[in-house]
């Protein structure tokens, strides 16, 4: 999987909005599948027009600060794109800092932040929050 600077790095060369537009959606192609039985309501997103599902796995190796990994998947195909960059940007990081990752930076690196619709934004903020709340409750 790509990481955020390589993400931002691919933008930088990408001019079209419909070819970004495009490579989005390959990412969220390249998600590894959810298992039918985890696409449930408790790994829901609420909030989200389209539907989205997340999956936290943190790693206790240091229980004091678990690193958090995600999957997720969405029945939408941009939005798996979308799901895809959350993903890299909060997977692997420790679980007392993810509550520092700012999801409308991660975006507005990429451009992507004029060109959401407020819905779409709407479930970023829904997913990010989710994901922070993961974060708090392997803490707890």
């Amino acid at each position: 999987m790509a990481t955020l600077n390589d993400i931002v790095s691919d933008f930088e060369f990408i001019d079209d909005w419909e070819d970004r537009y495009r490579y989005v959606i390959d990412l969220g192609k390249k998600l590894p599948k959810l298992a039918d039985d985890e696409m449930n309501p408790s790994n829901k997103v609420q909030g989200c027009v389209s539907q989205v599902w997340l999956v936290s796995e943190p790693d206790m190796s240091d229980a004091s600060n678990p690193i958090m990994h995600f999957r997720g998947a969405s029945d939408a195909h941009i939005v798996s794109g979308l799901v895809a960059i959350m993903l890299i940007a909060f997977s692997g990081v420790p679980a007392k800092q993810v509550a520092n990752v700012n999801e409308n930076e991660v975006f507005e690196k990429l451009g992507l932040i004029e060109h959401l619709t407020p819905q779409r934004a709407n479930g970023l903020r829904a997913m990010a929050a989710r994901i922070k709340q993961h974060a708090a409750d392997v803490l707890s």
